[in-house]
C-alpha cells in the first residue's frame, strides 16, 4: 500500500517538505527484493529528526545491504497529525509512501526523556498497540536505541527490546536473524524471534524480565524469567572506528534543519570524568578514526551532498589527539572550494582558540566553552578539570583574535552547589567582560550564559543524588539573574518544570510508564517544546496513577539500595561511581585515564576494548 498526499493537504500544512520525501542520496529500492524492512524513527519533527548523526549512520548500514531497505519516519507536527487523523492517514515512511505498520521493524531514536510521549503517539499514529503485550504477527517489531537505553524500564513495556550501546554492528545481526527466522517459517511467532535474538550481547527483551518491590513499594530487583536472557546486558562497542561503516551519501533536505551541514565524527568516547555527565560514562573509552581516514570520509562526504560547511563532531571535539594536523590538511584539501569548518565543542585553552581562529576564516560565529560551574570548589566536586584562570586565558585569546560574542554554558542544582556557587556565575561571566575591555578598551561584547537544571542521571557518579524541588531551582534562578548587573551579560535558563519531570522519568522504574501513557492519553506530546509542553498533565498523570513524583526525582537513594537500571550497563561498575561520588565530596579530582594510569572505571576490560589514541601510538 502506498500512502498518497493531495496537493490541498500539503498545502494546509506548515512545511510541506516535512512530508513528501524525495531528497537528494534518499535511497530508494524495489520491495520485491527486500527481505527486510527497517523504519528508522526520531520521535521529533522532521528538522530535528535529520539532524541525528546516529540514524544517517544506520540508514547507511541497513541499506547498503541490498536485501534490507531502511526507511525514515519522524513524528508529523500537530497541523499534520490533525490532517492525518482527519483523512485516517496512517504514519508513513518517506521512501515508499509504505504505511509503518507494513514494516518488520520501527526502530526509535531515544535522546532524551521527554520525547517518549512522541514514541506513543506514532506508535497509535501507525495503528500499532501501544502495549507491547497486545502485540500480534500483523505488527512490527518494536525496538528502540540511543543514549536512553542506559535506563529504559519507565518505557519497557511499550518496546519488543532494545539496543543497548553502538548499533551498526547489533543491528546487521538483528536483521540477519529475522531474515533466518522467516526463512524458518517464523516459528514460535513473535515471542521465537525475540528468543532467538536475547542471547546477541547488547539487546535487551524487557518481557524476558520481571521486577519486584519491597514491602515499602520501592524496586528491589529485576531478574530474568527466560533462560537466555542475560542477568547483566552489556552494550555492544565499536572497537575500530576506521572499519566500521559511517555516512557518505548524507540525505540532503528540501528544507532547513537544525545541523544543516555535513558532520564528520572524529571519534566517539570521554574519558575526562565530568560526574554529571551520561554521555562521559556511556560511551567510554576513547576510539579515534585515523587521520588518513577522515579525510577519506570527508572527501565523499563532499562530493555526495554539495554542502559548504562541515562540523567535526565528538562528544570533546578538540580532544582529538590529531586535530592540529587534521585541521591543516582540511584548510589545504578544500582551500579552493569556499569550505567552512567548525568545532561544536572547544577545550577552554588557547589551543582551541587557534584552532577556531583557522576554522573560521571563511565564516566567523560566536565561541562557546562550558565551565559548567561559576566557583572552583564546584567544578571541583563535579571533576571539570577547568580553572578560571584557563577560561579567562582562552578567551583573551579569543578577543585578540576578533571575537566580540562568548556563550558559557552553566548548570544550576549540583550536588553542594551554595548561593555563593550560584552568584559565582554572575562573577565569572563579569570577569569575561572585564577581560574584553582590558584586551580592546571597548565596551562591545556580548557574554551570554546559559543555565541549565541539573538532572541526575543513571550510570553517573551523581546517580544517587535527590533532585533540587522546582521552587529551588526557580530560586536560584531569581538570585543569579538579581546578581547579574552588566548588560553585556545575556542571561538565558531553563524551564525548571520540565528538569524536574525530566528527573522523575530518568530515574524511574517500570511503574512509570502507566505515568506516560496516562499523560499521552490527556494530550501530552512535543515535551521538548516550551509551548506544546503540558506541565499540569503530567502531574495530574502522576496523581491519577498513585505515583508520588518526589519519591522518583527529589529523594536521594541510598548507596546500597537497588537500581532499576543496572541490568542494562555501559560497562562502568558501582564501586567505581560510588568512590567518583566520594571524591566529589571531598572535592578532589581524577585524572583522564586516556594518556595516564587506569582509573579503574571496569570498561575496558568488562567490555574487551581499549583505547584507540593515534598520537599515543605515535609516541610509542
Amino acid at each position: 500500500m502506498k500512502i498518497n498526499l493531495s496537493p490541498s493537504l500539503l498545502q494546509s500544512v506548515e512545511k510541506p517538505a516535512r512530508y513528501t520525501g524525495g531528497e537528494w542520496n534518499a535511497v530508494k529500492k524495489n520491495l520485491d527484493d527486500v527481505k527486510c524492512r527497517f523504519a528508522l524513527a526520531l520521535p521529533d519533527v522532521y528538522e530535528v529528526g535529520m539532524s541525528n548523526l546516529g540514524l544517517k549512520i544506520l540508514y547507511q548500514v541497513l541499506n547498503n545491504r541490498e536485501d534490507i531497505f531502511a526507511e525514515r519516519v519522524y513524528a508529523p507536527w500537530v497541523d499534520m497529525e490533525e490532517k492525518m487523523r482527519e483523512q485516517n492517514i496512517p504514519l508513513f515512511s518517506l521512501e515508499s509512501f509504505s504505511p509503518i505498520k507494513e514494516f518488520d521493524f520501527l526502530g526509535f531514536s531515544l535522546q532524551y526523556e521527554m520525547i517518549y510521549s512522541n514514541v506513543l503517539n506514532m506508535l497509535d499514529l501507525a495503528g500499532i498497540p501501544i502495549w507491547a503485550k497486545d502485540r500480534d504477527e500483523t505488527v512490527p517489531f518494536v525496538v528502540g536505541g540511543g543514549p536512553c537505553v542506559y535506563n529504559t524500564e519507565p518505557i519497557a513495556d511499550f518496546f519488543d527490546f532494545f539496543i543497548v550501546g553502538e548499533g551498526e554492528e547489533t543491528i546487521i545481526d538483528v536483521c540477519d536473524a529475522f531474515i533466518e527466522w522467516k526463512n524458518e517459517g517464523c516459528n514460535g511467532g513473535r515471542k521465537g524471534f525475540l528468543l532467538k535474538i536475547a542471547p546477541l550481547q547488547g539487546i535487551y527483551v524487557p518481557s524476558f524480565y520481571e521486577a519486584e518491590y519491597d514491602e515499602n513499594n520501592r524496586f528491589s530487583s529485576i531478574k530474568p524469567i527466560e533462560s537466555v536472557a542475560p542477568a547483566v546486558v552489556k552494550k555492544r562497542v565499536i572497537q575500530n572506528m576506521d572499519e566500521v561503516p559511517f555516512v557518505e551519501k548524507q540525505v540532503v533536505p528540501f528544507i532547513d534543519i537544525v545541523h544543516d551541514r555535513i558532520m564528520l565524527e572524529l571519534f566517539r568516547g570521554c574519558t575526562r570524568g565530568c560526574r554529571f555527565c551520561q554521555a562521559g560514562t556511556s560511551y567510554r573509552p576513547i576510539r579515534e578514526r585515523s587521520r588518513e581516514h577522515l579525510k577519506k570520509l570527508a572527501r565523499k562526504l563532499v562530493d555526495y551532498t554539495g554542502y559548504n560547511e562541515m562540523s567535526l563532531t565528538s562528544l570533546s571535539s578538540a580532544d582529538y589527539s590529531c586535530l592540529g594536523e587534521l585541521v591543516e590538511d582540511l584548510l589545504e584539501d578544500y582551500k579552493d572550494e569556499k569550505m567552512s569548518f567548525s568545532l561544536p565543542s572547544l577545550r577552554i585553552d588557547s589551543f582551541s582558540i587557534d584552532l577556531a581562529h583557522k576554522l573560521q576564516q571563511v565564516r566567523k560565529s560566536g565561541l562557546t566553552f562550558a565551565p559548567e560551574a561559576g566557583t572552583q570548589r564546584m567544578r571541583d566536586v563535579i571533576n571539570k578539570g577547568v580553572t578560571e584562570e584557563n577560561l579567562l586565558t582562552a578567551v583573551e585569546a579569543a578577543f585578540k583574535q576578533g571575537w566580540k560574542q562568548v556563550k558559557l554554558y552553566f548548570m544550576m542544582g549540583l550536588p553542594t552547589e551554595t548561593d555563593e556557587d550560584v552568584k559565582g556565575i554572575a562573577d565569572l561571566a563579569k570577569k569575561v567582560v572585564d577581560k574584553y575591555w582590558e584586551v580592546t578598551h571597548k565596551r562591545n561584547v556580548t557574554v551570554t550564559i546559559s543555565v541549565s537544571c541539573f538532572v541526575p542521571k543513571p550510570h553517573t557518579p551523581f546517580q544517587w543524588f535527590g533532585q533540587v524541588p522546582k521552587e529551588e531551582f526557580e530560586r536560584r534562578q531569581r538570585l543569579l539573574k538579581d546578581t547579574i548587573k552588566d548588560r553585556a551579560i545575556k542571561f538565558n535558563y531553563h524551564d525548571a518544570r520540565v528538569s524536574v519531570l525530566e528527573g522523575a522519568i530518568a530515574r524511574g522504574d517500570r511503574r512509570i510508564s502507566k505515568v506516560i501513557y496516562q499523560a499521552w492519553a490527556d494530550g501530552a506530546k512535543f515535551d521538548g517544546w516550551n509551548d506544546l509542553f503540558k506541565n499540569e498533565v503530567w502531574h495530574e498523570a502522576f496523581d491519577k496513577c498513585g505515583i508520588d513524583i518526589k519519591e522518583y526525582n527529589e529523594r536521594t537513594r541510598d548507596f546500597e539500595e537497588p537500581l532499576p537500571w543496572e541490568h542494562t550497563t555501559p560497562g562502568v561498575t558501582r564501586k567505581f561511581l560510588k568512590n567518583e561520588w566520594d571524591k566529589g565530596m571531598r572535592e578532589e579530582l581524577t585524572h583522564d585515564c586516556r594518556r595516564n594510569t587506569c582509573t579503574g572505571c571496569g570498561v575496558c576490560p568488562s567490555l574487551g576494548v581499549k583505547i584507540v589514541d593515534y598520537k599515543a601510538k605515535e609516541a610509542e
